[in-house]
């Protein structure tokens, strides 16, 4: 491989990274070290790493000297260093031997990664109820919102599942938008819309003369998101001939345009989406098994909105916010009724659902609060059977409903459910009791 282009690969990946001869003087510095320290390569090269680093180990603990003693790598250390500002950075640093074509070690590598955007992200994920344009602080939407960090910065293939409606492409946005991926293309692309001629040209581009009308090249979606972060989304609905091609992209990160001969190579994190069970489809044959290892590095579950229920009262607020910003209203919000009626629906359609709801309410309220009149009629009629309940008793109905959700999310364990709800045991076995669950 040229050193040009070596050096090229070596620019382009987001951990800094350095090689150092049997002096410890710095004989290769790619961009991202550049950007991490504050040093220019050219200062850098030739210098001797302690001087450059300044780091928390280099006078006592230096790990390429612990490489280089023990002929063992070093993995994940995580040490301070000091920037040309005088900041001090935390990094987690690995090392390894540098050794010449007859197996001679002639020097050390070490690439280094910048963990101030992750602790700043996770400080962030605790003292908020959205994250990333995505709202929610119920339990199992604050343990997503403490896995996105970590994941983003990974650069992992990530698999993203959870009915329609519960917002994937959200999260596989705020999973670009939290990487080092950042500054390069977002992508998204439903699978399951096309067929297989048209989904390949899209994922992969075309030559010109490939087919009929094909005057001239076409970039696909792996090409526009070079750098980024491509969705495929419903990957669960691809043809068994598709997923042998994604299977090489994923395995030998390389493509072919149509009517191309020459292999593309491709630096594209990917994420795929699905509404359905892709282990049952690989029990049934419909989904290649090594396909599934390969997209299922991480997973992220989404869940159902009927499953966090006390989400509801925080997406609406969200909802009647933005929708009266894009239409120019001002709506006070919901009535005691309308979102009692709210918490008791199981919205199939999930978030999706609640906010076709909403925008439809819209249409009906021209100001003030919006009351059980304004909803769909499905939800309308069925509001207005509750609403003849005695006073009080929607509060109950809520109350009942979100000790129920919490009851079954922790399989009947109470203790569980208690730190969950935030009360005392004692006092959730009282609202068992006079709710009349089953606990």
């Amino acid at each position: 491989m040229p050193e040009t282009f070596h050096n090229q690969l070596l620019d382009s990946v987001p951990d800094g990274l350095f090689t150092v001869d049997a002096d410890w003087r710095i004989t290769f510095f790619n961009r991202a070290a550049e950007q991490i320290t504050g040093v220019r390569r050219q200062e850098a090269l030739g210098q001797r790493c302690c001087d450059v680093f300044r780091a928390s180990i280099c006078e006592s603990a230096c790990a390429l000297k612990q490489t280089l003693t023990i002929r063992r790598p070093v993995a994940n250390k995580v040490v301070y260093i000091v920037n040309a500002q005088g900041e001090r950075i935390p990094i987690s640093i690995s090392t390894a031997p540098l050794k010449d074509a007859r197996g001679r070690v002639i020097g050390g590598v070490e690439s280094f990664r910048d963990l101030r955007l992750v602790n700043e992200l996770r400080q962030q994920a605790e003292q908020q109820d959205s994250f990333s344009d995505i709202i929610g602080r119920s339990a199992v939407m604050r343990q997503l919102f403490e896995l996105l960090p970590p994941v983003a910065e990974s650069d992992s293939t990530v698999l993203i599942e959870g009915p329609s409606g519960t917002g994937k492409e959200l999260f596989a946005c705020a999973l670009h938008q939290l990487s080092r991926r950042k500054p390069k293309r977002f992508v998204a692309i439903n699978c399951g819309a096309m067929p297989d001629t048209l989904l390949e040209s899209e994922l992969f581009g075309y030559k010109a003369g490939a087919f009929t009308d094909a005057r001239k090249d076409k970039p696909g979606r792996f090409a526009l998101a070079e750098g980024g972060t491509i969705l495929l989304d419903e990957i669960g609905d691809i043809s068994p001939a598709m997923q042998t091609r994604l299977l090489r992209v994923l395995q030998e990160r390389v493509y072919e345009p149509l009517g191309g001969v020459e292999p593309v190579r491709c630096n594209v994190r990917i994420i795929a989406a699905t509404n359905k069970s892709l282990t049952a489809l690989v029990k049934a044959g419909k989904f290649r098994e090594d396909l599934f290892y390969r997209i299922h590095v991480v997973r992220l579950e989404l869940p159902a909105l009927r499953e966090r229920r006390e989400d509801i009262p925080l997406l609406a607020d969200h909802f009647v916010v933005r929708l009266n910003r894009l239409k120019g209203r001002d709506i006070a919000g919901l009535s005691d009724g309308a979102l009692a009626r709210l918490m008791e629906h199981d919205f199939p359609g999930n978030v999706r659902e609640l906010e076709n709801i909403l925008e439809h309410a819209f249409v009906l309220c021209r100001s003030g609060l919006i009351e059980l009149k304004h909803l769909p009629p499905p939800l309308r009629t069925a509001g207005e059977i509750s609403s003849g309940m005695p006073a009080g008793r929607t509060l109950a109905v809520m109350e009942k409903l979100f000790v129920q959700d919490a009851l079954r999310r922790n399989a009947g364990n109470r203790a569980a459910t208690a730190r969950e709800l935030g009360m005392d045991a004692s006092t959730l076995f009282r609202k068992i009791k006079s709710l009349k669950l089953k606990g």
